[in-house]
């Protein structure tokens, strides 16, 4: 008897539950490779519309595989500034129902073919030479580990001497009575929160129900507890984010919890309508010669959790509002200003490339944010007479800030790129590199500038009004050439590259011009020495900035 438990259990149950958790992560990551740039074109394109970001949600979500990934990449975005908290949530609401694509796929009677699935897309994935090929088979290879380890798991389940055991043991827990039904869904969420992994409680429970060990109403009790336990993956992702990606967070939590309390009292009136719904379902497709049994638990299952999840959407999108303020007021803001950072991602990004590029490209975007917002206020600085002290301070800080994302990003990529990505990806994160190295060394002169002012202030030195005119022509024709490039790094324009290199010629004629003035003005001593070196010198940084711009550009523009 001992050996037999071993034997089905240990080997069959636990190998088959291995080889389901391997599938489903070869499928996502397959997915997401194949899938990459629409996912980022639909990540691009959430909006305010709590319908239109419901809908990013539940699309994203069912391309991933995975409700957990979806929404520790929305706390990330809106760590980042991304996304806002009501698009956050939006998106959040929709990753719940995305995520029921999973139980759809394994209530599919194909489990005897996973693996011949499995072996088949396993050749093609190792002798194919086409990238997409390659992923399209990674997928499908993940597929059909899912099917087999589902297979394998209930095949352990359906033993004799386990079955009877196991049978004993969640007899305990019948979800046909209401204190069953919530001892289902702690076991249920308590499970989650282990492995982090909704799909994974899925597909057990699947396996349970399949091979008979467990009745419908226990698998449906189950089902409840894996939506509140799956929210842990989000408040874990949040620690140590900022405000707004902890009200994200809680908004998943709140979203989950509620919207499983209030069916708790209608609980088996919601199971009837599932069974009769089924039932109306099977007789309307055999009018078209299509046969389906109404009667069939892993269908029972699947439609129980997709509805449970539609109906609390229903529920909550008009509600979005109230939820946003609930968490405002949970989660109060900080007295003090907050730094977006990348660091405490960078683990979680690592499963998801074809997002987590995204987040390094929010970052990159949000560096050039600070240098437009740099130059604005070293602007202010040369013109006035008594510059405020706290912006020069604030200069020096972003600078510093500049330096600490480009650390980020770079132990980010570097972590991203040594794992299994699609080569798109690769080059999206060598080109990241890139610009944030260009960006940060822009900010370095930016500071510079301002130290080489503050040079000539301290020695009690003003420059002529021609020479800071010649100065401030400069300043705003290369922070205009600046702001040329971040426009176009933010629609990914390749074609800047031109356009930045004739307004960079003109730049550059406009620096000789100041130069040649100079001279002439040092030759007939109306500039002191020290005034003439720092003079120089500012025009030497500003032509350095233009070149780090060009590279930009060029990195744009795929140039080495």
């Amino acid at each position: 008897m001992k050996d037999i438990l071993i034997n089905a259990i240990l080997f069959k149950a636990l190998g088959g539950l291995g080889i389901f958790l391997l599938g489903m992560k070869f499928m996502s990551e397959g997915m997401q490779a194949v899938a990459g740039k629409r996912l980022r074109t639909l990540i691009g394109a959430v909006t305010n519309n709590r319908f239109m970001a419901c809908a990013v949600g539940t699309l994203v979500t069912c391309l991933v595989q995975s409700s957990s990934v979806t929404t520790v990449m929305v706390v990330g975005f809106v760590n980042s500034g991304f996304m806002t908290l009501m698009q956050a949530i939006g998106v959040i609401i929709g990753a719940n129902i995305g995520t029921t694509i999973t139980g759809w796929i394994l209530a599919l009677k194909i489990g005897r073919y996973g693996l011949p699935i499995l072996g088949i897309s396993a050749f093609v994935y190792l002798f194919s030479k086409n990238e997409r090929t390659r992923y399209i088979a990674m997928a499908t290879v993940g597929i059909g580990m899912v099917f087999f380890g589902l297979e394998t798991m209930a095949a352990g389940f359906k033993n004799t001497e386990v079955k009877q055991a196991l049978t004993t043991i969640f007899a305990a827990m019948d979800g046909a009575t209401y204190y069953g039904l919530l001892k289902c869904a702690a076991i249920g969420c308590v499970a989650t929160m282990i492995i982090q992994s909704s799909s994974a409680g899925l597909g057990i429970t699947l396996a349970l129900a399949t091979s008979g060990v467990i009745q419908f109403e226990t698998a449906a009790g189950i089902i409840l507890g894996l939506n509140i336990g799956t929210t842990i993956t989000a408040f874990l992702a949040s620690l140590g984010a900022n405000t707004t990606a902890k009200r994200a967070a809680y908004a998943h939590i709140i979203f989950n919890l509620i919207g499983t309390i209030w069916l708790l009292p209608f609980f088996y009136q919601y199971l009837h309508l599932i069974q009769t719904v089924l039932h109306a379902s099977a007789r309307l497709l055999e009018t078209f010669s299509v046969t389906i049994t109404g009667d069939d638990i892993a269908t029972k299952i699947a439609l129980t959790h997709t509805g449970f999840n539609v109906i609390n959407t229903i529920v909550f999108l008009p509600l979005m509002g109230i939820l946003a303020k609930i968490v405002t007021r949970m989660v109060p803001e900080k007295e003090e200003k907050e730094t977006p950072h990348l660091t405490f991602l960078d683990v979680r990004m690592l499963d998801t490339p074809a997002i987590g590029i995204q987040q390094s490209f929010v970052e990159v975007l949000q560096m050039g944010e600070h240098i437009n917002k740099m130059a604005g206020m070293l602007k202010s600085i040369l013109t006035e007479d008594e510059p405020d002290e706290k912006i020069i301070q604030k200069v020096f800080h972003r600078e510093e800030i500049l330096d600490t994302v480009q650390k980020e990003i770079i132990e980010f990529l570097s972590h991203l790129m040594s794992g299994n990505i699609p080569h798109d990806v690769v080059d999206a994160a060598r080109m990241h590199l890139r610009i944030s190295d260009e960006y940060e060394s822009i900010s370095d002169y930016i500071a510079a500038i301002l130290k080489l002012n503050l040079k000539l202030r301290n020695a009690n030195i003003t420059v002529s009004s021609e020479g800071q005119r010649e100065i401030m022509e400069l300043h705003n024709a290369v922070f205009e050439y600046v702001k040329t490039v971040n426009e176009a790094v933010a629609v990914n324009n390749k074609d800047v590259l031109g356009e930045i290199m004739t307004d960079g010629d003109n730049i550059t004629q406009m620096m000789k011009e100041s130069r040649s003035k100079h001279l002439a003005r040092v030759e007939s001593q109306q500039v002191s020495p020290l005034k003439s070196l720092v003079f120089t010198d500012m025009l030497t940084d500003y032509r350095k900035i233009k070149d780090h711009v060009l590279n930009i550009a060029e990195a744009l523009a795929g140039e080495k």
